[in-house]
């Protein structure tokens, strides 16, 4: 694999080993140590995908990627040495695709970037999608709700897409962990419901009462028909 990876982190160690293990995977490597060389690396190395640490000196993670984000839509997985639900929610409301715990074993980590890169390069077919009010235009990767367009992140389009092809369908968190974020089911459901949480206050008229994307209880999602 020829992907170059931007490599963010600020403690030393942390970054040469993570460095070594992504080039033994194959991948071209560069790295930052902190938020403000991290956004100069992005805009003259062009990377494919970012590994994007959140506690950061300078510019903290959280505010690279949304600069990122507001500039491309590449891949961006954060490092968290913290799992609490508000920080996957920050993290993911940020424009991240996915998140890695700390401490992390490299297997996991070249795993999750692999699956972030092969859903990159998916090619979408020319065809839209109607939900309700919602509409989905999958080349333009557009989504409107009443003739107001809603900015996605790639992953929430991604998700929306995958409950809105098939409403009515239920889709456990298994499931959907390995459709959108192309990898089987790793004992942590929490991205799937924080993203179902963070698209249901973007797409949902009343996010509270959701009838879009319900819930259905000990199972899943599925999108109102």
């Amino acid at each position: 694999m020829d992907a170059t990876i931007l490599l963010v982190e600020d403690d030393r160690s942390i970054r040469e080993i993570t460095k070594l293990g992504l080039q033994d995977a194959g991948f071209r490597v560069e790295t930052a140590a902190d938020g403000e060389e991290a956004l100069t690396r992005f805009r003259h190395d062009q990377p494919d995908l970012v590994v994007l640490d959140i506690m950061l000196p300078k510019r903290d993670g959280l505010e690279v990627c949304r600069a990122i984000r507001a500039a491309s839509s590449v891949p961006v997985v954060m490092l968290t040495a913290r799992s609490d639900a508000i920080d996957v929610v920050v993290g993911l409301e940020s424009g991240a695709d996915d998140y890695v715990t700390k401490p992390f074993e490299m297997p996991v980590l070249v795993a999750r970037i692999r699956a972030a890169l092969r859903r990159a390069q998916l090619t979408d077919p020319a065809e839209t999608i109607t939900l309700g009010s919602l509409r989905i235009d999958v080349p333009g990767h557009r989504v409107t709700v009443e003739d107001e367009e809603v900015g996605l992140t790639p992953t929430e389009f991604r998700l929306l897409l995958e409950l809105a092809r098939r409403p009515g369908q239920v889709f456990t968190r298994e499931l959907l962990l390995e459709q959108v974020w192309g990898y089987s089911y790793l004992g942590d459901s929490r991205l799937v419901d924080v993203a179902i949480q963070r698209l249901r206050a973007k797409v949902e008229p009343a996010p509270d009462s959701p009838a879009l994307i319900e819930t259905v209880r000990g199972v899943g999602y599925r999108a109102g028909r």
